[in-house]
């Protein structure tokens, strides 16, 4: 019988440098191809980065700070009712919020062209811990469209 969670969260071991759970997680999502230590050093250069822009604040916490601004708390699904297909605005759970945070960061950084992707990562970051970027416009945008929609908020299952 399937089952509605998988065994990553059981199995997640935290980050070897700072001990956090969420950059260990972080740094399975940039990885690619299986290559934990490309994507480990990439993480790490991304934080000595951020450590050099930000002297005053402790570099794991402006990411973790950063993750927690662009988590959603609300988003859109689809319904369908009758013949029709509804936008019907439902709360987020946790370990959504903190994926959707993280392939939002990713992918915003990804998106720019021309640079090391430590100093990308960096820069969304740091956009992200002072509420601006790419990823914090995308979760705007997807609380506007479920406000946009609360009138089906009775639809919500």
């Amino acid at each position: 019988m399937a089952r509605k969670f998988t065994a990553s969260k059981t199995h997640l071991r935290p980050d070897p440098r700072f001990g956090s759970k969420l950059a260990g997680k972080f740094i399975n999502c940039v990885m690619h191809n299986g290559k934990k230590s490309v994507a480990q050093r990439i993480f790490y250069d991304a934080i000595e980065l951020i450590q050099k822009r930000l002297p005053n604040d402790e570099p794991i916490d402006v990411f973790t700070r950063a993750v927690e601004n662009v988590k959603p708390i609300i988003e859109v699904r689809s319904k369908r009712v009758g013949g029709a297909t509804y936008q019907v605005p439902m709360q987020v759970n946790k370990t959504r919020q903190q994926t959707l945070a993280i392939r939002w960061i990713l992918m915003a950084a990804r998106e720019k062209k021309g640079r090391p992707m430590a100093v990308k990562l960096a820069d969304e970051l740091v956009a992200a811990f002072n509420r601006e970027g790419n990823a914090v416009t995308r979760r705007e945008n997807v609380h506007r469209m479920a406000e946009a929609n609360k009138a089906f908020a009775h639809f919500a299952w």
